[in-house]
């Protein structure tokens, strides 16, 4: 894809964000399940990941790259699993609550299946952003410089902004298909940066 320049218009943004979306739709069933075979191979030997106590997850929707074979490696090692939340009373932010087997889930607002909001509400059942070890968020797209474009909500720029501060801090990484990689994108002011960029074909460290 040619580079995308710093100018464009928000149209632009649009335009690129559908056609990477058509690109990881586009995978048939077997396409996907190698790519999450081999992204989640290249998780396990990230320290970032294999070090992680408290990880946050997500339950791929739209053909995004999936994360979820890491799980039964993370119970075996007694880590745990959080999924973001949609956060009630607070507009584009994400709690992020402790997942497993006997989870209820429902579907949200956009389609996508999360744990219970009123499961969610118990504070013992979700950890702080600040506390989690490591979380694995979706790009919808990716340069070799880190620099990355998402849905367009802004739920994890606004949820991790707290990470351009001095203080605990999780590891973020970003998880996209390989054809979902382009040139060059420009950075935006509020994009949360990146500590790697996982795709089934590359680990990137920005």
């Amino acid at each position: 894809m040619n580079v995308m320049q710093d100018s464009a218009a928000p149209q632009a943004r649009r335009e690129l964000r559908r056609e990477l979306r058509r690109r990881r739709r586009e995978l048939d069933r077997r396409e996907q399940d190698a790519a999450a075979m081999r992204l989640c191979r290249s998780l396990r030997r990230l320290p970032e990941v294999f070090r992680a106590r408290r990880l946050a997850l997500y339950l791929p929707n739209d053909g995004e790259i999936d994360p979820t074979p890491l799980l039964p490696w993370l119970a075996k090692r007694g880590a745990r699993a959080y999924l973001p939340v949609l956060r009630p009373l607070a507009p584009n932010t994400l709690w992020f609550v402790h997942y497993h087997g006997n989870t209820p889930m429902v579907t949200n607002r956009f389609g996508i299946s999360e744990p219970d909001t009123r499961y969610g509400a118990h504070r013992a059942r979700r950890q702080a952003a600040w506390a989690l070890d490591a979380i694995l968020l979706p790009l919808v797209g990716f340069d070799d410089d880190g620099q990355r474009i998402g849905m367009g909500g802004g739920f994890y720029d606004r949820t991790l902004a707290f990470t351009r501060r001095p203080g605990p801090r999780p590891r973020l990484i970003g998880l996209a298909h390989d054809c979902q990689r382009v040139e060059r994108l420009p950075a935006a002011p509020w994009d949360v940066p990146l500590d790697a960029i996982v795709s089934d074909r590359r680990v990137l460290r920005p």
